[in-house]
């Protein structure tokens, strides 16, 4: 029975589809409205977040064989890569890396413990790929599922704004950037704004999390040497 909470988390995600057309805001998309329906739904229910984990087992088992598709729009966007491999390299390792440390700094200035360290450091990757890091270095999944779904929320909800405030119109750039800092939902909303800034995007998504899977033991080694 317990897994009929995956049936939820499917019905709240559809339901969220139906309600962000009818409101077309570009800030209530279908993600964040299936987020408040479930929190709804938990907080009147007296539900335990670890409870509805738990019960969205299938859902985030099938997260690491999806990591595979993660493979088909990089190979897609080969022919672009090969001409802009420079800029792209510089863009995508620059963004890892500032991704990593602005966990590293939340964490430190908040006194937080080597545990959530570690479960922070992956947060702007995709969720197959931050699951699999965090394990790797000792963080909590669950906690770091919390934490991609934020930093991906955030990115893909005033990404656009920030970057249009800051000047950026490049959509390579705006690819880019919200690729390596909101993952999956950066994307999203990039195929929304157009299809190259889109494939820039998922090019970001994939070459982050590779570069993430290299640097994060490292980054964390690094900084429990450092501040622990």
């Amino acid at each position: 029975m317990i897994y009929l909470f995956s049936v939820l988390t499917i019905l709240a995600f559809l339901l969220g589809q139906k309600i962000s057309k009818k409101l077309n805001s570009a800030i209530l998309n279908p993600f964040l409205i299936a987020l408040l329906l479930v929190i709804l739904i938990l907080v009147i229910g007296k539900i335990p977040y670890s409870d509805y984990y738990r019960g969205n087992f299938p859902l985030n088992n099938l997260l690491g064989v999806s990591v595979v598709a993660l493979a088909l729009p990089f190979y897609e966007q080969l022919p672009q890569i090969r001409k802009k491999w420079k800029p792209i390299t510089a863009v995508v390792l620059f963004g890892t890396l500032i991704a990593m440390s602005t966990g590293v700094f939340f964490a430190v200035l908040f006194g937080a413990s080597q545990e959530i360290l570690a479960t922070i450091i992956p947060k702007s990757v995709s969720t197959p790929i931050a699951i699999s890091i965090a394990g790797q270095i000792g963080g909590s999944s669950a906690v770091t599922a919390v934490g991609v779904m934020i930093a991906g929320l955030l990115g893909s909800v005033f990404g656009f704004s920030v970057l249009h405030w800051l000047g950026v119109r490049n959509v390579r750039a705006i690819g880019l950037t919200m690729g390596a800092v909101s993952h999956a939902l950066g994307t999203g909303r990039c195929m929304e704004y157009s299809v190259k800034t889109g494939s820039y995007s998922s090019i970001a998504l994939v070459a982050c999390g590779v570069l993430s899977s290299i640097f994060a033991p490292m980054v964390f080694k690094l900084a429990v040497w450092l501040f622990y």
